[in-house]
């Protein structure tokens, strides 16, 4: 064996010496919490990380604690300042001491905390989102949609057992006008790791049946702030922003405004806020239609009672250009009577005249006028005999005359 070899405990007592000389302050270190846990004898237990600029790799690690004396003042102070806990995702500026253990090894022992840094770095993170959807022009698109003036078909993303849904759904249910609002509801977790995943497939449901929607309502009730975390997120903001429908976002949380607060067309404080939002929309949309209604009514008044004026006067008008006309008409009737009169009278005239002299011609060419002038009619059987080669020995004719008849026998031809 080799007469300078070490035992690890010895050579880990000598790092632990080497630290302890050459890092003996305390330093403030700019890093992001992971693995957050609070032991049951109070400490609490976690390790720093940090991430290349891209935020994807980790390019540091180490172990860190926060004893039990410490953290109880400390984390108290945190979420007084910042609003939430101390939990895992946070960018932190904490002051801490450099310790190596034989037995643990390297940790960071915290020992104070910048709140404030904490705070910058929120904004800061959200500005970086809200930039880039402004520098992609997609910041305002949603605030942009027209808001139907019916609202009344609303899909809903939420936890089904979240108290602030609940709250919601009796809010509209329960509205003073008795309006009926059609909701469905889209679950998705709304806070931890898997809320932002979560809250996007549930978007891109609502997307897949758009058409029986009017607005969208993503709400959330209470909770810490800290559980906002997911509506700063890009990808999260990003597809509300760009959604064919009007968002209204009502997460539970007045001081804080999320990035998707200010992409969403509307933001209410609270899921009963949000009710309430849509219920005084369908009353304004309710008042609209009632002035339309009753302008329409008086409209249609003030059109009909001038059509009945303009009708009163056509059928006076009608009336007199009738008499009118029926006084010209019965004087082109009487006009025409006359006139047919009197060429009936000549027509007649004419008719008898010619009747007249029809009568005469008659009367001269007639058989008896014949006879008075000496001739005399031979007839056979009745028949007139015009010629002789109608006759035959022995015929029986007759011969009329003027003053009477005879007959003879024809005995030769």
């Amino acid at each position: 064996m080799p007469e300078n070899s070490l035992s690890l405990s010895e050579l880990n007592g000598q790092v632990s010496d080497a630290i302890r000389d050459h890092l003996p302050d305390t330093y403030w270190v700019r890093a992001e919490t992971s693995d957050v846990r609070l032991n049951r004898n109070g400490h609490c237990y976690l390790e720093f990380i940090e991430k290349d600029a891209r935020g994807q790799n980790i390019v540091a690690r180490a172990r860190g604690v926060i004893w039990n004396n410490v953290y109880e003042m400390l984390s108290s102070y945190f979420e007084t300042e910042t609003g939430q806990p101390f939990v895992s995702g946070l960018s932190i500026l904490v002051r801490v001491s450099v310790d190596f253990h034989e037995l643990y090894g390297f940790s960071l022992s915290v020992v104070d905390i910048d709140p404030s840094f904490t705070i910058g770095e929120i904004a800061r993170n959200r500005q970086l989102v809200l930039r880039k959807l402004e520098e992609e022009g997609v910041l305002t698109l949603n605030k942009e949609l027209t808001f139907p003036e019916l609202t009344n078909r609303i899909a809903v993303i939420s936890s089904p057992t979240a108290a602030g849904y609940e709250d919601f759904c009796d809010q509209l249910a329960k509205n003073p006008y008795g309006f009926v609002f059609y909701t469905r509801l889209f679950p998705a977790i709304m806070q931890g790791e898997r809320s932002e995943p979560s809250v996007i497939a549930a978007l891109e449901k609502i997307y897949a049946h758009k058409e029986h929607f009017d607005a969208v309502t993503i709400i959330r009730g209470g909770g810490s702030s800290s559980d906002l975390s997911c509506f700063d997120s890009y990808y999260l903001a990003t597809n509300c922003a760009q959604f064919p429908l009007p968002v209204i976002s009502g997460i539970g949380h007045e001081r804080d405004i999320t990035v998707i607060d200010i992409v969403a067309h509307t933001r209410a404080k609270t899921p009963t806020a949000v009710a309430e939002f849509l219920i005084s929309h369908a009353s304004k949309t309710a008042v609209e239609l009632m002035d339309l209604q009753q302008r329409l009514v008086e409209k249609s008044g003030l059109i009909l009672q001038s059509l009945q004026d303009k009708l009163g006067e056509l059928s006076r008008r009608m009336i007199h250009s009738s008499r009118f006309f029926v006084r010209e008409e019965l004087s082109v009737v009487q006009q025409l009577s006359i006139i047919l009169n009197h060429q009936a009278k000549r027509l007649l005239q004419a008719e008898n005249h010619s009747v007249a002299e029809k009568s005469q011609y008659i009367h001269m060419a007639s058989p008896e006028n014949i006879l008075k002038r000496g001739y005399t009619l031979t007839l056979k059987n009745g028949k007139i005999i015009k010629s002789a080669t109608e006759l035959s020995e022995d015929d029986i004719i007759e011969t009329l005359f003027t003053d009477g008849k005879a007959e003879s026998i024809i005995t030769k031809k």
